[in-house]
């Protein structure tokens, strides 16, 4: 069989395209080819070609993709930057997919480059942690298959001059906004290799030396006019190396207005005991109070006397912050100063002198809280006037702890911003405290909108209190994993005696088999804005499908989200098509599995 002939204008291409990459001579020139080649030419550019053909369009910058009417009339120009825009979102597409994130993107060069820099900071950090590395690290090379995404088959072979990291960082730097930087990566010669970025977003993961740091230190001066939110994770380090990289991110004594997140999760403050709150973090949170939005300290073994003296600076600093997160800590006992020196405790009708006015959320889950922490907290927060989402998930507050947190939710409910959302999952609630608890949420002057309860054992005899409570205005509700059985969906589904506000709840795991099926087929009817259903686990039998079907017409056209995982009803080997009737241009998107092998029945 004979070789298809190339076409002229394929040989033209071809020529064309290897010049662009080699960078030989005056590429402007290509600028003046028709219209009809130059579109055809495009597509068929590599993304190195491509930036290369734009760094060196006329009359423009190297950073700029528009150019003058005195080179191209305006209406080509128009064109020729519109087509460039497809291209480059046509390149990203075909080496990453595209998210939902991604379609927010309103310039594709500048992403595509970003997300190629990260890939060959990452394949770097492979080579590096694998070897006796002790270079320079911009030699370290990049992979040819990163290279070949940016060139093509072959012309890898023909210039070498892009198969290190120096030249990767140097040329797209610039395109750089949002970055993660191992330890490996923060060396001295970091700041040099991104002196052209500006970054906005930096995650440095596993610091542990005073080198590291040093290093680390150089990049986050130069970016400290835009760099807006760090994260920093799996890091180890002690007073003095926290405070040089506070230090480093604002000017000593001043305030900026430029970091507005700070995140230190799964790390540790190595001399803790010593140092309780690191001078540099206490001076950097002075210094954002008017710009940091969020702070985050997770999982970091902190105690008690580090988060109060946290709490305490972001308070006298009078601070902006919006979210506050010490979650998966042990800082039982952070707030007792609160309950003897509390205006409110002191004299009620005192105005409080400083507040944080803007804190929206507060994460206190998993800190080994418990009711004397609740009491003390319900003084700190009246230090929070707005504060709408708490969650105190997975502490062992029990009944007590949570009944002297109602009186506070009560009168929260009486201002102009109440609380909307509540966690208590996996609080040791038992059926007594957690039913009172509902009654008095019920009788909120505004009712909250979400409310998780799960993974605390409430029993079957909970189910009429949750009845009740639907009918409170809630609209997103967890109760999976606590104990309500066949007996308990059947109790609750009696007392549903008018419409609903639930938009979204969670049922898994309660082992309601008959039960679980009837009650969402009675919620359902009653329940017009119903999207989503989660009740995996729930031992709903084949004989159910009827109730199933019923609750899936009911919610038709509405209910986008249903899961039935792990139910026995799955095993049905033509459930598939029996419900397929209700996926209507995808709604509801019903999730089926095999149930687990055996059954059991926990429900008392």
């Amino acid at each position: 069989m004979m070789r298809q002939v190339p076409s002229l204008i394929s040989l033209c291409i071809g020529a064309i395209k290897d010049a662009i990459l080699d960078e030989n001579g005056n590429i402007s020139y290509v600028y003046q080819l028709p219209s009809e080649l130059f579109d055809k030419l495009l597509p068929n550019l590599p993304p190195l070609a491509m930036q290369n053909l734009q760094d060196a369009m006329p009359c423009s910058s190297s950073d700029d993709t528009s150019f003058s009417d005195t080179c191209i009339g305006p209406s080509r120009k128009r064109k020729r930057c519109e087509n460039f825009d497809l291209i480059w979102k046509a390149l990203y597409k075909s080496r990453w997919s595209i998210d939902k994130q991604d379609e927010l993107t309103t310039n594709w060069q500048q992403s595509y480059w970003e997300k190629h820099l990260q890939n060959c900071l990452d394949a770097t950090a492979e080579t590096v942690s694998v070897t006796l590395f002790d270079g320079f690290l911009g030699d370290v090379e990049i992979p040819d298959a990163l290279l070949k995404h940016i060139s093509y088959e072959g012309h890898i072979n023909k210039s070498r001059s892009y198969s290190k990291l120096a030249y990767h960082c140097e040329r797209f730097g610039l395109y750089t906004r949002r970055l993660r930087l191992h330890s490996v990566h923060c060396v001295a010669d970091i700041g040099y290799l991104l002196k052209n970025s500006q970054l906005e977003y930096l995650e440095v993961q596993w610091l542990k030396s005073k080198e590291q740091v040093e290093g680390l230190c150089k990049l986050l001066e130069q970016n400290k006019e835009t760099l807006a939110s760090i994260e920093f994770a799996h890091c180890k380090l002690p007073a003095n190396l926290v405070t040089a990289i506070c230090e480093s991110l604002h000017e000593k004594g001043f305030e900026t207005n430029v970091v507005k997140s700070f995140s230190f999760k799964r790390s540790s403050f190595l001399d803790a005991s010593q140092f309780p709150l690191p001078l540099g973090l206490e001076s950097l949170l002075m210094a954002t109070s008017s710009a940091l939005t969020s702070l985050v300290l997770s999982d970091n073994h902190l105690w008690w006397k580090t988060a109060k003296l946290v709490f305490d600076t972001l308070l006298e600093a009078e601070s902006c912050l919006q979210v506050l997160d010490l979650s998966e800590n042990n800082i039982a006992g952070w707030l007792s100063h609160f309950k003897w020196g509390s205006p409110s405790c002191i004299n009620p009708g005192r105005q409080i002198s400083k507040s944080l006015r803007l804190l929206r959320v507060l994460n206190l889950r998993c800190n080994n809280l418990e009711k004397d922490d609740a009491d003390c907290l319900k003084y700190a927060m009246v230090y929070m006037p707005n504060l709408e989402v708490l969650n105190l998930s997975e502490n062992p507050l029990q009944d007590e702890g949570i009944k002297v947190l109602v009186p506070y939710l009560v009168e929260k409910s009486k201002c102009g911003t109440p609380l909307v959302e509540l966690n208590l999952e996996s609080c040791e609630l038992t059926c007594r405290g957690a039913s009172q608890l509902l009654e008095a949420l019920g009788a909120l002057n505004v009712p909250l909108k979400t409310l998780f309860i799960g993974d605390n054992h409430l029993t079957s005899k909970f189910g009429p209190s949750l009845g009740k409570f639907l009918h409170s205005g809630i609209k997103s509700l967890c109760i999976k994993g606590i104990g309500l059985g066949s007996t308990g969906f059947s109790d609750a589904q009696k007392e549903i005696n008018q419409d609903l506000r639930i938009v979204r709840i969670n049922i898994s795991g309660n082992a309601g088999g008959v039960g679980s099926a009837e009650f969402l087929s009675k919620m359902c009817s009653h329940a017009p804005n119903l999207v989503s259903v989660g009740a995996s686990s729930n031992w709903i039998p084949v004989e159910s499908l009827p109730a199933v079907c019923s609750f899936l017409k009911a919610g038709k056209g509405v209910l986008a989200y249903v899961n039935l995982r792990q139910n026995p009803l799955c095993d049905k080997p033509d459930i598939a098509s029996l419900l397929a009737e209700f996926q209507v241009d995808g709604k509801p998107n019903i999730l089926l599995s095999s149930p687990v092998a055996a059954l059991y029945d926990n429900d008392p």
